[in-house]
């Protein structure tokens, strides 16, 4: 697999993580592709920083040196780098912006899921509404704590889960039928329509902070193609 290559210099390296790629090693099985190790084969030596969610595309950074990784991790902790997410969402949120702050813990029911709870530990979304369709919706998010499926269950919450999320939401891929008037697939009858998107709408796209020697670092990563497609199909057939 040919990595994305955002962002490198002497202490981290930056790439674009692709949906379906877990971030680093699994618990239970070594063996499974991960972001961590195909990035390895190309660096003399990773530390892993942060992560992302295995259905989660975009950004992620891995230190490439021990003192980096004490750095960057103690920033991570203090909540001084700035994480940016773009969510396609069901429905139209009425506020063009706000923040949620439900505190969330493990689901008491659904084993590997989180849900929202008084008794859960504090968390903090904000959320910019980007743009509004008859169906969808796109949400810039800032996220100032990292619970685990934070921003999923923050949206859940809100009553605007993320596109094509089977936890949160609806297991359901996007297809251009459902936003296209008088859709017509092809002239052959036994073809079968694919979904412009079919897997979790959620990117990380940007990270800010500064680094241990003080300058102001920005990086930015691309919608991959099905997402920035399916927005685009969107925009087109979807207006109100």
């Amino acid at each position: 697999m040919k990595l994305d290559l955002l962002y490198e210099d002497a202490d981290i390296v930056a790439y674009n993580k692709p949906s379906g790629l877990l971030s680093i090693p699994d618990r239970y099985n070594k063996d499974m592709p991960c972001l961590y190790h195909l990035a390895a084969k190309q660096q003399t030596r990773l530390w892993v920083i942060h992560r992302l969610d295995k259905d989660t595309s975009g950004l992620i950074c891995f230190a490439k040196n021990e003192e980096s990784h004490k750095f960057m991790s103690a920033a991570f902790l203090n909540k001084s780098v700035d994480k940016y997410y773009l969510a396609l969402v069901h429905g139209r949120p009425q506020e063009d912006r706000g923040s949620i702050t439900a505190a969330i813990a493990e689901h008491p029911i659904h084993k590997g899921r989180m849900s929202v709870q008084k008794k859960g530990r504090a968390s903090h979304t904000d959320f910019e509404v980007l743009d509004r369709w008859n169906l969808y919706s796109l949400l810039r998010l800032q996220l100032h704590t990292g619970r685990t499926h934070q921003i999923r269950v923050h949206l859940q919450h809100l009553g605007h889960p993320v596109a094509c999320d089977p936890f949160y939401g609806q297991d359901t891929p996007i297809f251009l039928s459902a936003i296209k008037k008088k859709f017509k697939i092809s002239a052959h009858e036994d073809a079968e329509e694919r979904p412009l998107l079919s897997r979790l709408g959620l990117h990380a796209s940007e990270l800010r902070f500064i680094n241990a020697g003080g300058q102001e670092i920005k990086i930015e990563a691309p919608l991959p193609k099905d997402m920035a497609v399916t927005i685009k199909q969107i925009a087109k057939w979807g207006a109100v």
